[in-house]
């Protein structure tokens, strides 16, 4: 891929990674699991919350450190294009990868919606709005980086393979 590309690539996955940390940070810092399962002391309730929050967390710290990481490529003088693809073959493995297959599987992506105009995300129990509503919120960003990033699913590393056999 052209350096200017990868460049352009970088710059775009920054800023929307940026809008997802934006829209996590303040979700998870001001909610707590017994603010969200509130008098609901159901076994069922609580383990869904409590995996739903240990996901969101975990898609917090690898897109923090995703940005941070594409933050130091864009300000460096010369833009290293080998260590930007690496970079971004790691974004759409940690965090594309880490919302569309959480961990607890609290909600999943349901294909048959996608095309629909209709919400993909399905929950594996009904959540309150406020939890809804942010995984719904950032799955808009995680499906524009999956479908910018989609050569980095498979194609980055058969090509870096096949580069290797040179």
């Amino acid at each position: 891929m052209p350096t200017a590309n990868v460049k352009l690539l970088t710059e775009s996955t920054r800023i929307k990674l940026k809008d997802a940390v934006n829209q996590l940070e303040p979700f998870l810092n001001n909610n707590s699991l017994l603010q969200l399962t509130g008098e609901d002391q159901a076994e069922e309730t609580q383990l869904f919350y409590k995996g739903l929050l240990s996901d969101l967390r975990h898609l917090l710290v690898f897109s923090e450190v995703s940005v941070e990481k594409l933050g130091v490529l864009l300000r460096r003088p010369n833009f290293d294009t080998e260590y930007a693809e690496r970079v971004l073959y790691e974004v759409y493995h940690q965090c594309v990868s880490a919302f569309f297959y959480p961990k607890n599987e609290c909600y999943s992506e349901d294909g048959r919606y996608a095309y629909t105009g209709q919400d993909a995300i399905r929950f594996r129990f009904k959540p309150g709005r406020d939890s809804r509503d942010i995984v719904l919120s950032v799955s808009k960003v995680f499906e524009e980086l999956r479908d910018e990033l989609a050569y980095y699913e498979n194609d980055y590393m058969t090509q870096r393979r096949m580069q290797g056999q040179k």
